[in-house]
């Protein structure tokens, strides 16, 4: 296959007129060698960069495949130039041992080829993800997952939490957490709830020696404990969405009074917070406190997401749109770098998660702006906030090792 004209964003910058066909490396002259299907693709004055990887994402299968599956998340995905993804355990049965976790390997490896991307699973911290209670079967499942969470929950007992590192350590494996205090959220404390626990957290993973990734960090509380970790040594990373760098509290108040009905489209947990947090977590991504961009791609259906603000369910629909709405958000007006977004989005996440970082290519057209329409969403869940926003951005191509997984004008 070769990818004819565009330029191929590389080493932190662009390269035009560039001639791409075989495997997906450099090589001398100016080619990448994607090899595979045969053909020639015209992208015209489009841009060429590394296919990116989110390591938050909730497939829905097996359980609650009125919301998701497997396959319609990953053209999802590949839709939003994602060839690697990373799927949350909150299923049904959670993936707490080899049986339920079968479950979901059997739905991945039936995507058919054509739009198979990587799809890696986690396995819980706790058994039934409840976060509390027993440890999960973690040197069983440790070969077959990427690492470990009870995304949706958090751990809430600190020996269960140093267990659940120490284990992971052991394997080889990263403890994942979704931090959040159930006792502090009880009383009101949402925000709290979430630097409590990271607070804690860290100083387990300084004792234990483990690795540690914190889940859609909101606060600026977060980012400071994250950097000061880091300043210590700690082996910690973390993430946040696209949501939080460009929503803020004020904007939401105003969108639902605008359109009390469409609520929904705000109501996530964590939930947006202050636009002094939003601008901590930039800045976190400018000082690389933020390590990576996640969609945290949570879709419902549309009865689930039509109910007002306070009777929605949480999460939003995110893959297909994460890339053009924070490159036309933050790059192109200058407040962050596109090189940055190149790293959040594509390397970082690989390089701590260990996932190969020849995965693939995607094309964006980056000059012309168009509007987002979610109702053509590959995914089943088609509600996001930033629904009839015009946008830069717009992915024309996905490629996975050496397949077309994802051609726009099949969408037309």
């Amino acid at each position: 296959m070769i990818l004819k004209g565009g330029s191929i964003y590389r080493n932190g910058h662009f390269e035009d007129n560039l001639q791409i066909s075989g495997k997906n490396n450099a090589a001398d002259g100016g080619f990448v060698d994607i090899g595979g299907q045969d053909g020639v693709i015209e992208v015209g004055n489009s841009f060429i960069l590394p296919s990116f990887c989110d390591v938050h994402v909730h497939f829905r299968e097996p359980g609650q495949e009125y919301k998701e599956t497997i396959r319609t998340g990953s053209r999802a995905a590949a839709a939003g130039g994602y060839t690697d993804v990373c799927t949350m355990p909150n299923l049904k049965p959670a993936p707490s041992d080899m049986e339920s976790l079968d479950v979901q390997l059997k739905a991945i490896n039936e995507v058919p080829s054509a739009e198979k991307i990587h799809v890696h699973p986690y396995g819980t911290i706790t058994r039934g993800q409840k976060g509390r209670g027993q440890l999960s079967d973690m040197e069983e499942m440790a070969p077959h997952v990427i690492a470990f969470s009870d995304d949706g929950v958090g751990v809430q007992d600190a020996g269960l939490m140093k267990a659940a590192m120490e284990t992971a350590r052991a394997l080889g494996k990263i403890i994942v957490a979704h931090c959040e205090d159930e006792e502090l959220l009880a009383q009101g404390k949402s925000r709290e709830s979430e630097w409590r626990q990271i607070e804690r957290d860290v100083k387990l993973a300084d004792i234990t020696g483990a690795s540690y990734h914190v889940c859609h960090i909101s606060t600026k509380e977060s980012v400071e404990i994250i950097r000061e970790a880091k300043k210590s040594g700690v082996d910690v990373t973390c993430e946040t969405a696209p949501h939080y760098l460009l929503l803020d509290s004020r904007i939401i108040a105003e969108k639902i009074s605008a359109c009390p009905e469409e609520g929904g489209k705000y109501k996530m947990n964590p939930p947006v917070r202050e636009p002094e947090d939003k601008n901590s977590l930039i800045e976190g991504v400018l000082d690389g406190t933020v390590d990576m961009l996640a969609t945290d791609h949570a879709p419902h259906s549309s009865e689930e997401k039509s109910r007002g603000f306070l009777k929605s369910m949480n999460g939003i629909t995110g893959l297909e749109c994460a890339f053009p709405a924070v490159y036309t958000g933050l790059v192109k007006t200058g407040i962050i770098p596109f090189d940055t977004l190149i790293r959040i989005m594509a390397v970082n996440p690989r390089t701590r998660f260990g996932i190969p970082a020849d995965s693939g290519w995607t094309v964006a057209d980056l000059d012309n702006p168009f509007v987002l329409d979610s109702r053509r969403f590959r995914s089943m869940g088609k509600t996001t906030p930033f629904d009839g926003q015009e946008l830069y951005g717009k992915i024309l191509y996905t490629i996975c090792g050496d397949r077309l997984v994802y051609d726009h004008s099949t969408d037309k």
